[in-house]
């Protein structure tokens, strides 16, 4: 099997492809503050009891799904998609975070490797047709890779974005990032068997808990993170 395609996914998941991650804790920092958890356990179980569930049940389902839509070239499939992804983030700051990240990919990803697919998505971003969410822009990305290898790149990226949040949230030193990170990786696979048995009208995870913290954070007295 070709992997003439790895190069570039190795490129576009590299800290160094900006598109501001690192600005972000996606609800984790007034996470940690309502608990009260710090440490390597506080980082195992936000992964393993929030994301690893939401990441089964909805992110990777619909990156499945932006995948199939984008490899057949159905732009309009794409656009209803990314219109269900924002109602989808209730919290107007995970919704706001995750439209400020497809937007910075977007625009890199027309500067070093534009594909028609990409502008034409672009041009229904600017007429207002679709907010341009993260995972529906790297669906469209990844649309020449196997469905698999773009499943396990996103669970990656996000676990991975946590984990850098951590080292300036909790006392965790990069040593303890990468054995939680590597616990979770031990579970990716099942994660992504999973997630391709969850069909559109049951895709979707139930966490109130992650929600009620990005909505406070929103008001939050002081903050490292836009979200």
């Amino acid at each position: 099997m070709s992997i003439d395609w790895l190069p570039f996914v190795l490129q576009t998941s590299d800290p160094l492809f900006p598109t501001g991650s690192y600005a972000h804790s996606f609800g984790f920092e007034e996470f940690v503050r309502l608990s009260g958890a710090s440490g390597e356990p506080a980082l195992h179980d936000f992964l393993h009891l929030h994301i690893l569930p939401a990441l089964t049940c909805q992110e990777l389902p619909y990156l499945r799904f932006a995948h199939t839509f984008s490899a057949a070239n159905d732009l309009p499939a794409l656009v209803s998609l990314d219109r269900e992804v924002n109602a989808l983030k209730i919290p107007s700051e995970l919704r706001a975070a995750s439209i400020r990240l497809g937007s910075r990919r977007l625009d890199i990803l027309l500067k070093i490797a534009s594909t028609p697919l990409l502008c034409a998505l672009a041009a229904r971003i600017a007429a207002g047709e679709m907010p341009g969410h993260h995972l529906t822009i790297s669906g469209a990305q990844y649309a020449a890779i196997p469905l698999e290898a773009a499943l396990m790149t996103y669970l990656y990226l996000t676990l991975s974005s946590y984990c850098v949040a951590a080292l300036k949230l909790i006392r965790i030193g990069q040593e303890g990032c990468q054995r939680v990170l590597a616990g979770c990786l031990q579970r990716a696979p099942g994660v992504l068997r999973d997630s391709l048995g969850v069909q559109r009208p049951l895709a979707g995870c139930f966490n109130p808990l992650l929600e009620i913290a990005s909505m406070r954070h929103q008001t939050a007295f002081e903050r490292l993170f836009i979200s």
